[in-house]
């Protein structure tokens, strides 16, 4: 895990940093429909699955940009940018209808990461997974897929007075409107580090690396 400090008295967010970090401690959430129906096709062609391919997307987004990769340090009071985050996904028991925490490292090689993500994947399947360690994983990010309906809106609460700067993304299934096939994705990014634009900018970065990704462009 490497990072770099951010020094606040030069950050370019350092007043929103303070204000949302003291006065109003919140975080912002937002639910979008993106249109999915040629990463969906492009899925069925290759006989790949489309819950990886988007994952990696996904990963791929929020790594482009540093305010996705921000972190704080409780014990010594550091803001913090991380060279490289990775995504926590979710791999849920039909038996015991619970979901298992799995670590998947995040690799700008698709064929790598995608290789890597579907064993992971797999060995939690098996058992072979040790649970939530979020002290040994300070810069993995929440990816989570809620394939049993397609909502209109989901809302995530943290307490206030937590600095989490990691983003939380959840999407549900997509389902055809006028032709075309529209997933929900929610994101929740924590005020202090992040406004309006930036959680609207996720979506735009999604369906920018969607596009590039189906019309050839696989290999990070």
């Amino acid at each position: 895990m490497n990072c770099r400090i951010i020094d606040r008295k030069t950050y370019y967010r350092r007043d929103a940093f303070r204000h949302f970090s003291e006065d109003c401690k919140c975080s912002v959430s937002m639910t979008a429909r993106i249109d999915v129906t040629e990463l969906a096709s492009f899925s069925k062609q290759t006989g790949t699955k489309f819950y990886l391919n988007f994952l990696y997307l996904l990963a791929k987004a929020l790594n482009s940009r540093d305010d996705y990769r921000m972190g704080y340090f409780y014990q010594t009071d550091e803001l913090v940018c991380y060279d490289v985050i990775h995504p926590m996904q979710y791999v849920f028991s039909e038996d015991t209808e619970t979901c298992t925490p799995v670590y998947s490292v995040y690799d700008a090689d698709y064929p790598t990461f995608y290789r890597n993500a579907r064993k992971d994947m797999e060995q939690a399947k098996q058992g072979q997974t040790s649970g939530l360690h979020d002290d040994a994983h300070p810069n993995w990010f929440d990816a989570s897929y809620l394939p049993w309906v397609s909502y209109d809106a989901l809302h995530i609460e943290l307490p206030d007075g937590y600095l989490y700067l990691a983003p939380i993304v959840n999407w549900g299934r997509y389902r055809e409107e006028n032709g075309r096939l529209l997933m929900p994705v929610t994101v929740r990014l924590n005020h202090a580090v992040a406004d309006g634009f930036l959680l609207a900018n996720v979506f735009r970065l999604l369906e920018k690396e969607i596009a590039a990704f189906v019309n050839g462009g696989k290999n990070g």
